[in-house]
């Protein structure tokens, strides 16, 4: 399947000598969620603005459906749609305006049925007309998305799209991203709050220092670098571990109650067994037993670290 953006080599430095991007490699395709995790800093803004035309790449090449995001401006640019950061309206006119206008501007017929739909989906529809000067900061950041996808873009790119929003926004945004793809959008989104990362991507790319030190399937990421934890409970809490348990490098909690045992669940002898047996030859009785696995959360945290 060809991607639907593709971008080869592409490096950014700033006039100050502050390097961006380094070499950048990725492939999207077409109806996928792709979100991009890294520290305040670390180059995704910059990415989303070369792909958008925004900024000017130092170096390599960004395709969109097989055209040139420089040679071919005009088509690229009508693909995509864009929810930055910052809240970025005028302060008089209209809800309905808006939309309306930034539709006309990629050269799109007006469609009243398609604006009604899409300001019904974001909760809009009684602020239709509305002057966004009277809007609160989550109902600007919904307009945001609206004008976004006011021209019906191919792709989408949500640009920290839930940060400083309520709740009910978070909801409803993540619900409308999953009808977006349903309806073969590709979604690119860059977020702090990695557990909607988990729970609504497909694939997860981390950035850090302007490199893309990874992009993976997001179940297939945490399986490879995803460890488990066995915590066992004990009847009865102890104040230091038997020395015949040293070889499995076990945690104890600080109350004596809990021990935790971290392993990788992939290897051909995760030591379960054996620790098992030598806690009942310490005479250590277990009164539950339960395993965790690491979170992307905790995998991302390793990776910006460098584990």
């Amino acid at each position: 399947m060809q991607s639907i953006v593709s971008i080869s080599n592409l490096s950014k430095t700033y006039a100050g000598g502050h390097q961006a991007l380094k070499d950048v490699n990725l492939d999207i395709a077409p109806g996928e969620i792709l979100a991009l995790l890294g520290p305040n800093g670390a180059g995704k803004t910059t990415l989303i603005s070369i792909i958008c035309g925004i900024v000017k790449a130092s170096s390599g090449s960004v395709t969109v459906a097989g055209h040139d995001i420089v040679t071919d401006y005009r088509s690229t640019r009508s693909m995509i749609g864009l929810v930055p950061q910052e809240l970025t309206l005028g302060a008089f006119d209209t809800v309905w305006n808006t939309l309306s206008f930034s539709r006309g501007l990629f050269g799109k017929k007006p469609d009243p049925g398609y604006l009604e739909q899409l300001l019904r989906d974001l909760s809009l529809w009684g602020k239709k007309d509305s002057e966004l000067m009277t809007l609160s900061g989550g109902m600007k950041r919904r307009v945001l998305i609206g004008k976004a996808l006011s021209h019906e873009p191919a792709v989408l790119f949500l640009d920290e799209p839930t940060a400083g929003v309520d709740v009910e926004l978070r909801k409803d945004m993540w619900a409308l991203v999953r009808r977006l793809r349903e309806s073969g959008v590709t979604i690119i989104l860059t977020t702090h709050y990695i557990e909607e990362a988990e729970a609504i991507a497909d694939r997860v790319g981390v950035i850090n220092n302007g490199e893309l030190l990874l992009v993976d399937d997001k179940q297939a990421l945490m399986h490879k670098l995803g460890k488990r934890q066995l915590i066992m409970e004990l009847e009865e809490a102890v104040g230091a571990l038997p020395d015949s348990l040293s070889p499995w490098s076990l945690d104890l909690s600080a109350d004596g109650g809990r021990l935790t045992y971290t392993y990788d669940p992939h290897t051909a002898h995760t030591g379960i067994s054996g620790l098992l047996q030598a806690i009942r030859e310490a005479d250590l009785v277990l009164k539950d037993l339960k395993t965790t696995q690491s979170s992307l959360e905790e995998i991302f945290v390793n990776l910006v670290k460098g584990n």
